[in-house]
């Protein structure tokens, strides 16, 4: 089993970058297409202006009324115009050929006149220059516009943007991997606490065995029947050897039978519950012919797993631990339910989250590492189905035939 969470850790960033450059890739396109509609719609207004100049020009009568002209299509321009001559050249005489452009006005004729051509120069490099023209063929005047306030603030937007998306992408990249580094944390305490868990039920029930042996070594059948108690706690801890020794490999899944495996589980739990003083029920009913592959030296892990977490959550002197298997078509369904402590609804989330524990001598990984085994080497999925706080849990397993 891989503790890492490598390729989880990596999708999530490559999921943050995506979800930076669509921000900044939409915004920028966004923004770019409202910048060519309102230059187009300020070069229109320019045009208008243009046609209008040309109409006074172009009309002989001294009674033309330009008033509408002024009003309503000078007078609203709020982006930069220089009006000039053919030759480009401003006459700086004329304050109304100058429109919303900031200049000093203690800078002499020839420093105006270089400050004017220069923006010319800007102007005409974003928009050429619009003529205004007499008889359609002598320019009167050329008319140069820039963009308005809004279109240069619009302009940097996007860049701003790209700043946001980019602290996002930094909150989020450190956010992550402070997550990381406390549940890579979380995994090796709790590995920590798992192996001492692991190996602490057959090593003090070892310990009761000798203590007997040491009390009944003159009864030959009490020896022999000490000895064989003996022998599989030792099978137990390589058991136990083996399995932490899997971690990291990919496991091999053969045909087994499930109940035969859960009962072998549960009789080496019930053949030692009373050396620990506890008064607890433990069964397994249920299909005992159900058969899918599995790995079963992880498999037995799970519901050694599972049957803990159920012994420390009732009462020692009257809880009661019930294992049922069932099997359809398409699946074995294993269900342990205990009377115990429950599970507050809130928590139920967590308790497959390593390093999540409410026992201040839990494992913190006993549940991570089932469902670890379950879904990801079985395909299967394992969850409470249903839990009442001071009443009971129950835990169910499905297992894939396929």
């Amino acid at each position: 089993m891989k503790m890492s969470g490598g390729p989880a850790s990596t999708n999530i960033k490559i999921l943050l970058l995506i979800m930076a450059l669509l921000i900044a890739g939409g915004t920028l396109f966004y923004t770019q297409n409202l910048v060519q509609k309102l230059q187009e719609r300020e070069r229109q207004i320019v045009e208008l202006y243009a046609k209008g100049i040309e109409y006074v020009a172009n009309t002989n009568s001294p009674d033309v009324d330009i008033t509408f002209l002024f009003d309503n299509i000078i007078k609203p321009i709020d982006f930069p115009i220089l009006l000039t001559d053919k030759d480009n050249v401003v006459n700086i005489r004329n304050k109304t050929d100058v429109r919303n452009i900031n200049f000093d006005s203690t800078l002499t004729n020839t420093e105006l006149i270089a400050f004017f051509n220069e923006k010319i120069k800007k102007m005409d490099e974003l928009h050429p220059p619009i003529e205004v023209t007499y008889s359609d063929t002598i320019v009167l005047t050329k008319i140069h516009f820039g963009d308005s306030e809004l279109i240069e603030q619009l302009k940097f937007y996007p860049y701003l943007q790209i700043i946001i998306a980019s602290l996002f992408i930094i909150i989020g990249y450190i956010g992550f991997s402070n997550i990381k580094r406390s549940e890579q944390s979380n995994i090796w305490v709790g590995m920590a606490k798992e192996t001492a868990h692991q190996f602490g039920t057959p090593l003090s029930s070892l310990m009761g065995w000798l203590e007997m042996l040491k009390l009944n070594f003159h009864d030959s059948n009490k020896v022999s029947d000490i000895a064989e108690e003996i022998t599989n706690d030792i099978e137990k801890l390589n058991k136990i050897t083996f399995r932490f020794s899997k971690i990291g490999s990919k496991p091999e899944l053969k045909e087994n039978n499930v109940f035969e495996i859960i009962t072998k589980v549960v009789e080496y739990f019930q053949r030692r519950l009373p050396q620990t003083g506890r008064s607890v029920e433990l069964n397994v009913t249920g299909e005992n012919s159900a058969v899918t592959k599995i790995n079963a030296e992880l498999f037995e892990w799970v519901i050694e797993n599972l049957i803990k977490n159920s012994l420390d959550a009732v009462d020692p002197a009257n809880g009661k631990i019930e294992i049922v298997v069932t099997e359809n078509k398409k699946s074995v369904e294993i269900e342990v339910s205990d009377n115990g402590k429950g599970i507050d609804l809130k928590r139920r989330k967590d308790i497959f989250r390593p390093g999540y524990s409410t026992k201040k001598r839990g494992w913190g990984l006993g549940l991570s590492l089932s469902k670890r085994i379950i879904e990801g080497y079985h395909g299967g999925k394992i969850f409470v189905k249903n839990s009442t706080v001071a009443a009971g849990t129950t835990f169910k397993i499905i297992l894939s035939k396929k």
